[in-house]
């Protein structure tokens, strides 16, 4: 008896669209940031947990997922920017001397000016990449444009007062836009239509 002929088959894994988590971390992390920038709230102490778990572990999250998909620009984003969370959540515990009194002391918040200067070139390239996404997507990169310029001059000490007061609105205005994102990325995949919109690709790299 001849054997049977094996015919090839492809398997396709669905997995859903991440970037409704990714934009919620984000969502949270910069609400609760800019409210301490904006001084409607005091101290670093409550920022710290949701930068580590929802600005950097979400986002984190979303950029796996996002890898899952062959997403290129998602994976990218989300991983750079839950590391900066990762990063961050780690630079407030040293300036709140929980590392020690010595790392407390040799804090120089020039040197945070170049992390948010490589920052705020990456996100002006990420912003191209927007473009072609959706406008809420491009909105969100363009406030995260102006929230790293406002945080370079800041901790380089150029006009710090007007660049910290920039950062804080920026911030806070990603915040509401990315809460907008996410509530259109999950109501939108629920409803199998587009219940609230984002806007279509500005078609300008991509025709």
């Amino acid at each position: 008896m001849s054997a049977q002929p094996h015919t090839a088959q492809s398997v396709k894994i669905v997995t859903a669209d991440p970037s409704a988590i990714g934009l919620f971390g984000l969502a949270i992390v910069t609400l609760v940031a800019s409210s301490q920038k904006l001084e409607i709230t005091t101290g670093l102490s409550y920022c710290i947990p949701w930068a580590i778990f929802l600005g950097a572990f979400a986002q984190l999250f979303a950029s796996i997922q996002d890898a899952k998909h062959n997403n290129t620009f998602g994976m990218t984003a989300f991983a750079a920017y839950a590391f900066f969370w990762f990063g961050m959540g780690a630079s407030w515990l040293i300036k709140l001397g929980v590392f020690g009194a010595v790392l407390a002391e040799g804090v120089d918040p020039k040197q945070l000016g170049f992390v948010f200067a490589g920052y705020l070139v990456f996100t002006l390239f990420m912003t191209l990449g927007a473009v072609e996404a959706n406008r809420v997507l491009l909105i969100i990169f363009i406030l995260i444009d102006f929230l790293f310029l406002g945080l370079s001059m800041d901790a380089f000490g150029v006009a710090a007062e007007f660049f910290h007061k920039l950062a804080a609105v920026s911030e806070m205005a990603i915040g509401i836009v990315s809460l907008y994102g996410c509530g259109a990325s999950v109501l939108n995949a629920h409803f199998g239509r587009t219940f609230l919109p984002i806007g279509a690709p500005l078609g300008i790299f991509k025709k």
